[in-house]
């Protein structure tokens, strides 16, 4: 048995109006949630054109000339802009009757690629019983035919299975969300042996550390220790799921371990060492946490972990961003390592239309609601008002 994919009757409309715009391919990203039982598309996304293409209106005719490298980088900014809970899921290709026998290779070889851009990325594992299918729909731009496949991306020999692509209205309209503030105060020391402070490199190796910690955290959901296997409404009444979007959201509190040391016996012995250290980078501050999560009967630990994996996401994600700042205004080798002080920039969160579900983007503090919609319509294809951007943080997180 193949998977099944429920995709967002919008999704739907989105693809039919690609394939009469764009001539003779587009591809795109698919957007949704993994489960154990099935998975769910409530966004999709085309590659947004290069600079070249948007002045001169040429679209490539081959399906050799799909750069490869640019749709990587799309996906590695898309998936910022998830919360917790959605993932990049697969990868879509809409071509002209003739291209089409090509089209299955070139979306085999992006499903791999996507998936080894993000994977560098992340500071978490995935769980071993983990889904790890991913979607390659083709769909052909003369007849409207959906053909959809899945690849295992932890086999790099996987073949090609067959996947059922079903249409459903209203398909993410009344899903859950935890929310979470989670206080952060991290103390990364850099070595007086390492001759050249490479800031994103110890950051990255602290962040890896305090990751460990949120994973090995308990969560409160509601003021309540939750047994993993159990139902997550489990005892709270259901919202009745129609067209209007509704989100139910859970309020969770995230318990850290101060002392591991409680919980060993004395067959546990504490190896310290004693580093001499030359500087220390702080990440101090309040972060905004969301996971959504479907309403088909949801288990305690997929919502945990989809919350865990935002924690950590969010704030890897910002250290990236502000680290990209500072080489585009002050250059990859910097000097001066006297003590200073960075904002890192705030989140905020927006709605998706007929959804319950937000994205989420990051902005710092002299940037304008503009150059935010702007990022939305070239990243998600997305037009945002201004009113509808919802700041997440106060200014001095």
């Amino acid at each position: 048995m193949g998977r099944t994919y429920f995709v967002e009757e919008a999704v739907g409309q989105y693809l039919s109006d690609l394939s009469t715009k764009l001539k003779p391919y587009v591809t795109g990203l698919l957007i949704g949630q993994c489960s154990p039982q099935r998975d769910y598309v409530i966004r999709a996304v085309r590659t947004p054109p290069k600079e070249e293409q948007k002045e001169d209106s040429i679209s490539p005719s081959k399906l050799a000339s799909i750069d490869e490298e640019w749709i990587t980088t799309h996906a590695s900014q898309v998936s910022r802009m998830l919360p917790g809970g959605l993932l990049v899921l697969g990868v879509f290709i809409i071509a002209t009757p003739e291209l089409s026998k090509d089209s299955q290779n070139a979306l085999r070889k992006l499903i791999f690629s996507v998936e080894k851009s993000l994977t560098k990325r992340r500071l978490w594992k995935p769980a071993e019983e983990e889904v790890s299918d991913r979607a390659a729909l083709q769909i052909c731009s003369a007849t409207k035919k959906v053909v959809c496949r899945t690849y295992d991306v932890q086999d790099p020999k996987s073949s090609a299975k067959p996947a059922d692509w079903k249409y459903q209205s209203a398909l993410s309209a009344s899903w859950l969300a935890l929310d979470c503030t989670v206080n952060v105060n991290i103390h990364i020391p850099l070595l007086a042996t390492s001759p050249n402070h490479d800031l994103e490199k110890n950051t990255k190796t602290g962040l890896n550390r305090w990751s460990k910690q949120i994973e090995d955290s308990v969560f409160l959901i509601n003021g309540q220790v939750k047994d993993d296997d159990t139902e997550l409404l489990e005892g709270q009444k259901k919202l009745r799921g129609n067209t209007q979007s509704s989100t139910q959201f859970s309020d969770v509190k995230v318990l850290t371990q101060l002392v591991s040391i409680l919980w060993f016996g004395s067959s546990h012995r504490s190896t310290a060492t004693v580093q001499v250290c030359s500087a220390s980078i702080n990440l101090k501050g309040a972060v905004k946490c969301r996971a959504y999560i479907h309403n088909n009967k949801p288990k305690v630990k997929e919502a945990i972990q989809a919350l865990k994996r935002d924690i950590i996401n969010t704030l890897s994600d910002r250290c990236e961003i502000l680290f990209e700042d500072l080489i585009i205004n002050e250059g990859p080798h910097r000097k001066n390592f006297e003590r200073e002080y960075h904002v890192l920039p705030q989140r905020l969160f927006v709605p998706v239309a007929g959804s319950s579900v937000m994205l989420s983007d990051y902005k710092f503090g002299d940037e304008t609601a503009g150059e935010i919609q702007e990022r939305f319509v070239e990243m998600l294809d997305q037009s945002v008002q201004a009113e509808d951007i919802h700041i997440g943080e106060e200014i001095n997180t």
